[in-house]
């Protein structure tokens, strides 16, 4: 009833339905809206536009897709490189007519590296990185401030501003100091004094009355609040930021710089996708402001700059659905639906729609690779027997994989050339071999699956220190590759043999059609067949009765977390029950926090042994429950983590901020507000479905504990 009045609902920055947390809960709201709104979808970064549209067409009825190619302001894109042969500053436009400028080539950083002069040292490449300051000396002298300059490292961020700092940079006059001090009083003036002290705001004002500031997740919900205020007010005109400024705010600049095209993801180093490009660059130009934006991208040893311009080029940004039936949402489906009825519902999902598409594209492609096995069979049936002196023996392969140096280079079976890293040998004579091949992708060849001994066209010399699993290590081991124009002829011939005999071809053509039979197999129905074993998992946990959600699954209906059915169980297991509130919150935590730092967390420590015995409870439980998920083939669970437990435990007893920073020198003031927040959102779930009047009433508590000083002053609840 609440919802009959409701004419229009607006999904902006709709591609936000391949969000691994967020696109599962509005592509249900897309499902489930009453049939009378009208569903309005925003995005400037979706390419499949048509499939989208076709699939909101089947769910909602008739649809009007409306795609505008012109940006409201114009973009222009340009590549700033340094010169070390007198200091100078290049800065070109990165296309010319949509193609690549071609003059952008002669930085590329391979053309001269590893190259040696007559005394038999390696030439630098005249080209550089470009200084900070020389980049923001052009801007400011072509008018193309303020600037946002992107930097995908929180501790990049933060340098940046204090080197813009202690080179005595300002962008402000005395009359926008004050407003900005005056902007600052306002927004921080409901934060203790001791707080402000901790978190050294003495300094960040100061670069901030001069115009510079960044902005990160970890700073403060405040520091960031007074950032973007003063930003929109034109007072800032230098910001370092992470990525989550053009993600999350609307705070478009004069100008954006991206400071690198590789991210840190937590485990790789990623090359940024053209969607995310685009995201960044979105940002430059203001509307009503100015006729143009401009977007520069500064050179880099790592990076072609065919690839800056490819990023630049791009409008292919295919929006994928995240869509996955979970825990909660099975058993909030199955309150008020049937199985039948349930798995219908699903089968209406984006997720479903695009796998559907995908079945019959694989489809067609089979059809023609069934016909050219047909045709192939045919042909390799007229052909003599194989001369068996041509297959080579296992002792011949291993003999060749054991005359491997790192640093060769060998030629595929598909004539690509790749390096070798390394060598490595398993009980049994079994062989590793680790190699990266021309386009910067790490191969693991392993000896057993060998047809025929790799072929050793050449050496190159690796970079050192050794370190593969970068894909800045990765990039330069390619471009070594691609500069030794050894195996030219080689690689050419052992392609052409390969490409024209017909028993390969065969073999490879069966080979793709077991594979697209497989893939198509998984995609029918995949998201009902999810559902179902969502459901067996819940059946075995007790939760279900047949497709009759229990006492327990009510509960899990009404928990909304990653670990929703290890919080649930633990809830009715009893592992909150007899807690204080402190405990409470430092066991609530373990579900929480995460430690994605790649160094690893230190020796778990907790503040009683009340709660280390809940959370080795926990842990059990959450290892039986890994256990169902493994037989029903259902993603698993992630495990608790204790690392915020004693922060957590003394924060709700009251301890000052200062004392917990101290404590924790890894742990930035935003982080420590981030993961506060979540867990006062958890501690309110608790108390909301607790059965136990005592437990519902320490979660209260605690979450009233907990929500004091810096976190009160920061607003809402955020995601992680």
């Amino acid at each position: 009833r609440a919802l009959d009045d409701l004419a229009f609902v607006i999904m902006d920055e709709v591609h936000y339905l391949e969000d691994t947390f967020r696109g599962p809960v509005w592509e249900e709201v897309m499902l489930h809206l009453p049939a009378h709104a009208k569903l309005v979808c925003l995005s400037a970064t979706v390419s499949n536009t048509d499939e989208l549209a076709g699939w909101i067409e089947s769910i909602r009825g008739a649809t009007g897709c409306v795609v505008e190619r012109r940006r409201p302001v114009e973009l222009t894109n340009l590549y700033a490189v340094g010169d070390r042969r007198g200091h100078r500053l290049h800065v070109i436009s990165t296309l010319l007519d949509g193609e690549a400028n071609s003059e952008g080539h002669r930085f590329d950083p391979d053309l001269r590296r590893g190259r040696r002069n007559d005394r038999g040292k390696r030439e630098k490449s005249p080209y550089m990185t470009p200084a900070l300051l020389d980049v923001l000396d052009h801007l400011e002298d072509h008018d193309l401030l303020p600037v946002i300059w992107f930097v995908f490292s929180r501790r990049g961020c933060d340098e940046a501003a204090e080197q813009l700092e202690r080179a005595g940079a300002r962008f402000t006059d005395s009359t926008e100091a004050d407003r900005i001090r005056a902007i600052a009083d306002e927004r921080l003036g409901g934060l203790p004094t001791a707080d402000l002290a901790v978190l050294d705001t003495s300094a960040w004002r100061n670069r901030l009355e001069r115009g510079i500031a960044s902005h990160h997740a970890g700073l403060v919900p405040a520091f960031k609040e007074t950032v973007e205020q003063c930003f929109a007010e034109g007072l800032v005109r230098v910001v370092f930021a992470t990525e989550t400024l053009a993600l999350g705010v609307n705070l478009p600049a004069r100008s954006v710089v991206i400071d690198k095209l590789t991210k840190f993801t937590g485990e790789t180093h990623e090359h940024l996708t053209p969607a995310q490009f685009t995201q960044l660059t979105g940002r430059a130009g203001r509307r009503g402001l100015d006729t143009t934006g401009h977007a520069i991208v500064p050179w880099s040893p790592f990076v072609r700059f065919e690839q800056v311009a490819s990023l630049a080029g791009s409008k292919s940004f295919r929006l994928r659905s995240a869509f996955r039936p979970t825990y909660n949402m099975a058993t909030n489906l199955l309150q008020r639906l049937d199985a039948e009825a349930a798995r219908a519902l699903l089968a209406r999902s984006f997720a479903q729609y695009q796998a559907d598409t995908g079945v019959a594209r694989l489809e067609q492609r089979l059809a023609r690779e069934r016909d050219r096995e047909r045709d192939l069979a045919a042909t390799v049936a007229e052909l003599p027997p194989l001369d068996e002196a041509r297959v080579e023996s296992p002792d011949a392969i291993s003999d060749a994989i054991s005359r491997l140096r790192p640093g060769d280079l060998v030629v595929d079976d598909d004539g690509l050339r790749l390096a070798v890293l390394g060598v490595s040998w398993r009980k049994g004579g079994r062989a590793r071999v680790r190699l990266v091949n021309e386009s910067s992708r790490e191969v693991r060849w392993r000896l057993e699956e060998l047809e025929a001994a790799p072929h050793t066209i050449g050496r190159i010399d690796l970079p050192f220190p050794m370190a593969p699993e970068r894909i800045d290590y990765r990039q330069d081991v390619a471009s070594r590759i691609r500069r030794s124009g050894a195996g030219h002829s080689a690689r050419s011939r052992r392609r052409r043999t390969r490409r024209d005999d017909p028993r390969i071809a065969l073999e490879r053509t069966r080979n793709e059609i077991t594979q697209l039979e497989r893939r198509a197999r998984r995609d029918q129905a995949s998201i009902a067949r999810r559902f179902d074993a969502v459901t067996d998992v819940l059946r075995t946990r007790g939760h279900l009765d047949g497709w009759t959600v229990t006492e327990s699954g009510l509960t899990l209906a009404g928990i909304y977390h990653e670990a929703d059915l290890l919080v649930t169980e633990a809830l009715t297991d009893g592992l909150f029950d007899g807690l204080t509130a402190p405990e409470l919150a430092s066991v609530a935590s373990c579900f929480t926090y995460e430690h994605r730092s790649p160094t690893p967390p230190p020796d778990p420590w907790f503040p009683s042994p009340t709660a280390m015995q809940r959370f080795q409870q926990l842990e059990v439980l959450s290892q039986s429950i890994n256990a169902a998920e493994r037989r029903g083939g259902v993603d698993e669970t992630r495990s608790p983590d204790p690392g915020f437990a004693p922060v957590a435990h003394s924060w709700a007893a009251g301890e000052s901020l200062g004392v917990l920073l101290g404590r924790n020198d890894e742990m930035t003031a935003g982080d420590f507000v981030r993961n506060i927040k979540q867990l006062t959102d958890l501690l309110g779930q608790l108390a909301a479905n607790a059965t136990d009047p005592a437990t519902a009433s320490a979660a209260r508590h605690a979450g009233d504990a907990i929500h004091r000083g810096v976190v009160a002053l920061s607003g809402s609840v955020q995601t992680p």
